[in-house]
């Protein structure tokens, strides 16, 4: 049989299988018809009756209370309608045939005595119910088993199907990957030629010129910077100290002037020259006060040098301020003239193209790898689900059966 033929097969198999159940469900389904319309008749004339006279009054009495109870359920079971589906007219015939049971060994027992004949219709009722019953049932437990294998072959038709369209696809996928990859290649390697031109430019001459001085004033900046920071750092211990001192005394006079200049001096930003000379010519006065008096120690030399002459310290770091602002705006302005320039530009340019590059690169053959074992599986799955649908094809119709695929390829 032809791999391409089991769907038609399968077809086949359906119609056979319904056309079957039909046919063998006909008589036990209209049995059961009958048999429910029996008991309709019963029950509406076991309504209409009337009781034994000679019956023993208390008889009578549960009687007349189940009698109600009994026909109300049972014609609630029996006025259901049964489907023309087999399948659904089983399951209906089925809980009818439960709630009838249920009535009869409920509120019917107690109408026994005072109805035997019509109870016992009503046993033979249910029983013919019950004989249709299970006269369907195996017909359609063969049914039902016959459509499973028939789902089940469906489904490994469908995958072998979907398998091999996505490995169709899959190879015009490993084409494109393939192209990219290829692309990708190549222009790295004009990226590496247009790097190496650009490294044997006249021009680079003034990059590395512009880099040496760029070197020069970045450590000049540097050196204002450790000059600012070491007196800023060291006149802020001091006033720190002097702070506490006078929150202790209760001098807030002091502590005003003592906190703004230790801000400007802890502050990542440059002050402004005019501001810092002012807060420091307000708070130098109160450290020196308390120098003087004993209430502050000074521990190091650069403390002492610092607060042995004020003024001169003022002017030290107010100029240290000024040199140190003038470098980094130097630099900065050199940093802007170096990378704008038009070689440098286009190196960093081609560089970060390089690193995306890569990144690609580097992703497309990952998806190549895992692609390529996808189609390894793949071409190993399909003979394997091929085989498993023969065997199930082959306990279906009973027979040694052989598959082969029209296109013997997977794609």
């Amino acid at each position: 049989m032809a791999l391409e033929a089991v769907p038609a097969w399968l077809a086949e198999r359906e119609m056979t299988a319904k056309a079957t159940l039909v046919s063998g469900t006909g008589e036990p389904m209209t049995d059961i018809r009958n048999a429910v319309a029996q008991l309709q008749i019963i029950v509406n004339d076991i309504t209409g009756a009337e009781h034994d006279p000679v019956l023993h009054p208390k008889l009578k009495a549960i009687a007349k209370n189940s009698l109600p109870l009994f026909v109300k359920a049972m014609n609630v079971s029996l006025t259901k309608e049964l489907p023309e589906d087999t399948e659904k007219f089983y399951a209906a015939a089925a809980e009818c045939m439960k709630n009838c049971i249920n009535s009869s060994h409920g509120q019917g027992r107690y109408l026994q005595a005072i109805f035997p004949e019509e109870m016992k219709g009503v046993r033979k009722g249910i029983d013919a119910i019950g004989h249709g019953i299970n006269t369907i049932n195996p017909l359609l437990s063969a049914y039902r088993k016959e459509m499973a294998d028939v789902a089940a072959v469906r489904a490994l038709c469908d995958a072998i199907a979907d398998l091999k369209t996505d490995f169709g696809r899959s190879e015009k996928k490993v084409e494109r990957i393939l192209a990219r990859i290829t692309e990708i290649t190549e222009r790295s390697a004009a990226i590496e030629k247009e790097h190496e031109a650009v490294l044997h430019d006249p021009r680079m001459k003034e990059i590395d010129e512009q880099k040496a001085a760029l070197l020069i004033l970045s450590q000049k900046r540097d050196e204002a910077a450790r000059t600012y920071s070491t007196l800023s750092m060291t006149a802020s211990h001091v006033f720190r100290k002097a702070e506490k001192i006078a929150t202790r005394q209760h001098h807030p006079t002091e502590i005003a002037v003592l906190h703004p200049a230790m801000e400007i001096l802890s502050d990542h930003d440059l002050p402004d020259r005019d501001r810092l000379n002012e807060v420091l010519t307000a708070a130098c006065p109160v450290a020196e006060r308390m120098i003087a008096s004993g209430e502050i120690l000074l521990k190091n030399k650069e403390e002492r040098s610092i607060f042995s002459d004020t003024p001169r310290f003022r002017s030290d770091i107010c100029t240290a301020c000024m040199a140190l602002r003038t470098h980094e705006a130097a630099v900065q302005q050199a940093e802007d003239t170096l990378s704008s320039h038009p070689l440098l530009m286009k190196q960093n340019s081609l560089e970060r193209e390089k690193t995306q590059l890569k990144t690609m690169l580097t992703k497309e053959k990952l998806t190549l790898n895992e692609l390529e074992e996808w189609r390894s599986k793949t071409e190993r799955r399909i003979p394997e689900l091929v085989e498993e649908l023969r065997k199930k094809i082959a306990i279906m119709s009973g027979d040694n059966v052989q598959l082969q695929m029209i296109d013997q390829t997977p794609s």
